[in-house]
């Protein structure tokens, strides 16, 4: 209970927060790979050295235990702004290059660590440890330190930081994870509970609305039946078209037979009654920062289990956190609650005076 009360504490006023994220990638990518396919697997397979040759069965093995960078970062974004993320890794191997475009698209720092020795290590943990503590000075605004990596080489780093007054937070690999470091943290957790990476249960309504050809129905379709009339399977096309786009169709109705599928403008209604038509980029858009959303309101859920409802103003800033560049009006929503209402995974409640939101509870 007393760590409840200092999470919640820590949350109280998360815009004046700033969060520095230090990545240890080799640890999270090896602790991945050997979680998928077996203790000691990313050694025995010399995955370093088949890679460079092209094999096949490899390659196959390291997109089956690829690592989401975008849901770690997203999850430390939670804690408050995010004033530096630095990933450090030997960045020429090409099991670590695979990530690169990932990591700059979200402004993360690659530190380049040349092998040190022979049997390939890096000295990722001192590096790492010795810019955690000079930024901690450096920047004495800092409250919170993220530390992406799972071994006990940390753990001095996070009792100092704590005794330094930072707010220290670990994220590690199921089976890879010290339990020592987790003691030495305020806060530890999985990569496998992080939102948007741990099972969660499906939504048939997710938001789904790339264009499709009429013979890929979404997959709220009902399924047909050898009897029905030709009239009933074109009311039923007009049906899936309008499911793809995971919004209420527009009012204005046309013959069923008439209404074009795979049209590149897609309606978009919410419950207001606020219509517009969403061109095929920002279709695109929609669908990416639908994603985003469904994250924001799990993150929110996760930090403070006792809400019910989650203020609309503190989604939207979390998206923000998550994705600078979001704008719902670049999108066709004249407001953020009319953009949240449009996804049917979305419950919004407009009975208060701030209109609150949640997942939608089966």
């Amino acid at each position: 209970m007393p760590a409840r009360k200092a999470t919640l504490a820590c949350m109280a006023d998360i815009s004046e927060n700033r969060v520095a994220v230090y990545i240890d990638f080799d640890n999270i990518v090896i602790s991945r790979y050997d979680e998928v396919h077996g203790k000691g697997r990313f050694t025995r397979d010399r995955v370093r050295e088949y890679i460079r040759d092209g094999s096949e069965e490899i390659a196959a093995r390291l997109k089956e235990a690829s690592v989401d960078l975008g849901a770690i970062i997203d999850y430390a974004s939670s804690f408050g702004t995010l004033v530096l993320t630095r990933a450090y890794a030997d960045w020429s191997q090409p099991v670590n290059a695979d990530y690169r475009g990932q990591l700059v698209g979200r402004a993360v720092d690659l530190v380049q660590l040349f092998p040190a020795a022979a049997y390939g290590k890096n000295g990722a943990d001192i590096r790492l440890a010795v810019d955690a503590i000079e930024d901690m000075f450096r920047l004495p605004d800092l409250t919170h330190i993220v530390i992406v990596a799972g071994d006990s080489d940390y753990i001095a780093l996070a009792q100092r930081a704590k005794r330094l007054g930072r707010y220290v937070v670990a994220v590690g690999v199921a089976g890879s994870t010290s339990r020592s470091l987790a003691a030495a943290c305020d806060r530890m957790l999985s990569y496998d509970a992080l939102a948007g990476v741990a099972p969660v249960e499906a939504i048939d309504d997710a938001p789904d609305v790339t264009s499709e050809a009429p013979t890929k129905p979404a997959t709220r379709r009902r399924r047909a039946s050898t009897s029905r009339t030709d009239a009933k399977a074109a009311a039923e096309v007009t049906e899936t078209a309008e499911a793809a786009a995971d919004v209420a169709p527009v009012v204005e109705e046309a013959p069923a037979a008439t209404v074009p599928v795979a049209e590149p403008a897609v309606a978009a209604k919410t419950a207001r009654g606020k219509a517009a038509r969403l061109t095929d980029q920002q279709t695109q858009a929609r669908a990416g920062a639908g994603q985003l959303l469904q994250r924001a309101l799990r993150l929110g859920h996760d930090n403070d289990e006792e809400a019910e409802w989650l203020d609309a103003s503190a989604v939207k800033n979390q998206l923000l956190r998550m994705d600078p560049a979001f704008n719902e009006k670049e999108l066709g929503y004249a407001s953020f609650s009319d953009f949240a209402d449009s996804f049917k995974f979305v419950e919004v409640d407009a009975t208060q005076r701030t209109r609150r939101l949640r997942l939608r509870r089966r």
